[in-house]
């Protein structure tokens, strides 16, 4: 039995709303073995923080990680003295996930400041408790006048670029965090299992980057221990763990939360892996995110446990969250001239033309884990998302999202704004059907942010099937810069409440506003 790090939770006070304290700096060494551990004396921990998942008007979802067995339980309050405080019993907490537990809370107040703090016992004992942790979060508005507010990005310590404690860690979390907003969306590569960090890394310029490392980013993750550990990396940051405490989240994931460009069925020619079944690790990366993260369906059966799902966070926004890697098909020339596959699956597709049809929120933001019209290869002749480079009628995957985007305009449904990441740089692209080969559509935007802490690469090229106009791009000139070298960014959504005008704002990391572009509530194109 080996022994996991302990690491300091942050304060009460520095997760309140509005706090001017800064997160504390990375205080790990710098090569650490963050495995599970039994105690045989003390009492548990709740060293890896606390989370908040898929917040809507009444419902929210509380995580934590223990370092050993315990029974989670957490009050939550109006205010932060916790008088009047409901208690709720969550999980027993033990090996078989992870020593992580999520409790599920109903019947918040609609438009709230909710605090909470959870505290783990001793299974055995109910008296010998742990230090409480603390958290707080915003439920979603019950009135549209309240406005919504968020903030998304994605691809975290990736190509090689980890938690470097010279530069105090992922400081952008602290920038984020002091935005205040309602909710973070993640739009996947949350980290990176196929990644490997070294200790060190000597930059074009010279200077050093220097890695937090653990034994299990010493090597491609092939195991439910590795992917586990991989996942666990992350909460090493401080200024992470501060921001989970603070900010809830919505997390999507894409490839390499298993490995590069995977689809399913595929067999791995990588000599780094002795397991060649992507299925069978996959499954594996998959246990490990839900263990790792507050998603809503790790007590679900089989058949519902399923990624893509739509938050609902008040008469503004229904965020429609795809999972655009467990259904897709082959990566491929994708030059098919019939493809009921295709990146989201049949099943996910008629769900997600369902479930536009039905909402009735001013705005419906389809959380994308790839983009639409940026060609993003995968070797010399497949390609990894929707455009295959072919600026013609649509063929191969890219006959889903035609599907899809007809019947978005011939249901006269409003509102729609595509988010992703995944290309690590940020822009803005503007779709229309004069511009395009395949016209039945209405006009849309598109906008890309990331990466939130790892290497930074070049524009793609656009495929002009749907008539992407590329009205704003922030990217580096050459692959892989770190991020000493290039700030990271994120994206802002601001949606005011009387006027219902949808701002987004992409931002790089320092404070400031790249671009920014307002759109009109009610209208089936803009």
């Amino acid at each position: 039995m080996s022994n996991r790090p302990s690491v300091p939770a942050p304060g009460r006070r520095t997760v309140l709303r509005g706090s001017l304290l800064a997160s504390a700096a990375v205080t790990v060494p710098v090569a650490v073995t963050a495995a599970p551990a039994f105690a045989l004396s003390g009492r548990p921990s709740a060293s890896w923080g606390v989370q908040v998942g898929d917040v809507t008007a009444s419902s929210a979802l509380v995580w934590v990680g223990s370092d050993r067995p315990a029974r989670m339980v957490v009050e939550t309050s109006a205010t932060e003295s916790f008088r009047r405080a409901r208690t709720w019993h969550g999980p027993l907490i033990g090996a078989r996930t992870d020593f992580t537990g999520t409790t599920p809370l109903y019947g918040l107040p609609a438009g709230e400041q909710v605090h909470y703090r959870v505290t783990l016992a001793d299974p055995h004992d109910p008296r010998r408790t742990g230090k409480p942790v603390y958290g707080t979060f915003r439920t979603a508005p019950a009135r549209r006048r309240d406005g919504v507010r968020f903030l998304w990005s994605g691809d975290i310590a990736g190509q090689g670029w980890g938690i470097n404690p010279d530069i105090g860690g992922y400081r952008v979390y602290d920038e984020m965090r002091r935005l205040d907003p309602d909710f973070f969306l993640c739009s996947g590569d949350n980290i990176y299992a196929d990644g490997v960090l070294e200790p060190s890394v000597t930059l074009p310029d010279g200077r050093v980057w220097r890695n937090i490392t653990t034994v299990e980013k010493s090597k491609v993750a092939e195991t439910l221990d590795e992917y586990r550990g991989n996942f666990r990396y992350n909460l090493l940051d401080d200024n992470l763990r501060a921001f989970n405490a603070q900010v809830p989240s919505v997390i999507q994931w894409d490839d390499h939360e298993v490995r590069n460009n995977w689809y399913p069925g595929q067999i791995l020619d990588d000599v780094r892996y002795t397991e060649k079944n992507v299925d069978l690790l996959a499954a594996r990366s998959m246990r490990a995110f839900r263990e790792y993260f507050p998603v809503p369906t790790l007590q679900a059966s089989p058949a519902e446990r399923r990624m893509h799902r739509v938050v609902r966070h008040g008469p503004l926004l229904d965020l429609f969250v795809l999972d655009m890697r467990s259904f897709r098909n082959a990566n491929s020339p994708g030059r098919q001239p019939d493809d009921t596959t295709g990146i989201l699956g049949a099943e996910q597709l008629s769900w997600l033309k369902r479930e536009l049809s039905r909402s009735r929120a001013v705005w419906k933001v389809i959380a994308a884990d790839m983009p639409l019209g940026l060609v993003v290869p995968d070797g010399a002749t497949d390609f990894e998302a929707v455009a295959q480079g072919e600026p013609g009628a649509p063929l191969g995957r890219e006959l889903q999202i035609a599907e899809l985007l007809r019947h978005i305009k011939h249901r006269g449904i409003t509102g729609t704004v595509w988010l992703t990441a995944d290309v690590h740089y940020t822009s803005a692209q503007h779709y229309a059907p004069e511009r395009a080969a395949f016209k039945d559509f209405a006009p849309f935007w598109e906008f890309v942010s990331g990466p939130l802490a790892a290497g930074s690469f070049p524009a793609n090229v656009l495929d002009g099937t749907f008539g992407p106009d590329r009205v704003f791009v922030r990217a580096p000139d050459r692959e892989n810069v770190s991020p000493m070298e290039q700030p990271q960014f994120f994206g802002e959504v601001d949606i005011d409440g009387e006027s219902g005008e949808l701002t987004v704002r992409l931002r790089a990391q320092g404070g400031t506003v790249l671009f920014s572009k307002v759109l009109q509530p009610g209208r089936t194109g803009q």
